[in-house]
């Protein structure tokens, strides 16, 4: 049996923490109430700031299952909602040719039934598995087009598709949905009112600190002091084509730690940049001087804080 859904904003903190999740209040309200309401939740924020993430914690932490739809430019329906199995149904016309006419005239029925039926993963969503309402993230929605975007609509409000040689085709318990866009383009005003919307922002220095370390206890706390005080200096450059997420420190962290370094310095930091950033104008910015004044700043920072 599934786990219950949490009954208090507090209860959904606790539960992303209990994940290593660490979320601030204003997204535990929110997440709190689509849980309880029953409405999708539109995550829209930067790549790398966790969004995903939170679809993947709730269905471990519900014991849910996961169905993922990530979207790409051109995706169909046939790619995300079903698609008839044509090879399968010619061998059966072919079978039934060399059968007797009884045969023949059912055929006509069969060829649409649930056997010929292939579901890819919104149709999964809405379909009883025993082990309650799965999880449906629709991973970086701003990635597909237009037409598909309008077709969810039905998804989203009714929690239903319709198949034409089928009917519709209803969930008996609505799946918890997580939509993402890491807004390349803006989405139709229609789908986000079918949501509730949060914008999820690169965390403060003590949230990002308190992340690092629930998600890799081994690293070295000065150096984690470091790295968090690093990235936090380089997102408030307007310059930077991209700014590093929470999984760029994490990667980075990680990084360092194999390395066995204990503390950042320039070197350390122009050797390994290219984990953190991931466009060569923005490495080519920070590395050298730019990395040295950086770290120069931090450590006196540091050492007046201690």
């Amino acid at each position: 049996m599934p786990i219950s859904l949490p009954s208090s904003i507090d209860a959904v903190q606790d539960l992303l923490k209990d994940a290593n999740y660490v979320a601030d209040r204003s997204l535990a309200t929110v997440l709190f109430l689509s849980l309880k309401m029953g409405r999708p939740l539109f995550l829209e924020g930067e790549a790398g700031v966790g969004k995903t993430e939170i679809a993947k914690v709730l269905a471990e932490q519900l014991e849910r299952p996961l169905i993922r739809l990530q979207c790409y430019e051109g995706l169909d329906v046939s790619s995300a909602v079903y698609e008839w199995n044509y090879a399968r149904q010619m061998i059966e016309i072919r079978l039934a040719e060399a059968t007797d006419t009884a045969e023949k005239e059912s055929l006509g029925k069969d060829l649409f039934s649930e056997k010929f039926l292939i579901k890819r993963p919104l149709l999964n969503a809405l379909e009883d598995n025993g082990k309650g309402a799965p999880v449906l993230l629709i991973d970086e929605l701003d990635r597909t087009d237009e037409p598909f975007e309008a077709y969810l609509l039905e998804v989203l409000s009714d929690f239903q598709v319709t198949i034409p040689e089928m009917g519709t085709i209803k969930a008996s318990e609505p799946p918890i949905v997580i939509v993402t866009s890491n807004r390349t383009r803006e989405i139709h005003d229609a789908l986000k009112r079918r949501c509730l919307y949060h914008w999820v922002d690169y965390p403060d220095a003590a949230r990002e600190k308190e992340i690092i370390s629930r998600k890799l206890p081994g690293a070295d706390e000065r150096l984690s002091e470091q790295i968090v005080a690093f990235v936090q200096k380089l997102r408030e450059d307007p310059a930077l084509f991209k700014l590093p997420g929470i999984a760029e420190s994490l990667d980075w962290t990680n990084a360092l730690t194999e390395l066995n370094v204990i503390s950042l310095d320039p070197d350390v930091i122009n050797d390994t940049l290219g984990v953190l950033l991931k466009y060569q104008d923005d490495i080519g910015r920070i590395q050298g001087s730019e990395a040295a004044s950086i770290i120069e700043q931090i450590n006196t920072e540091l050492e007046q804080q201690n």
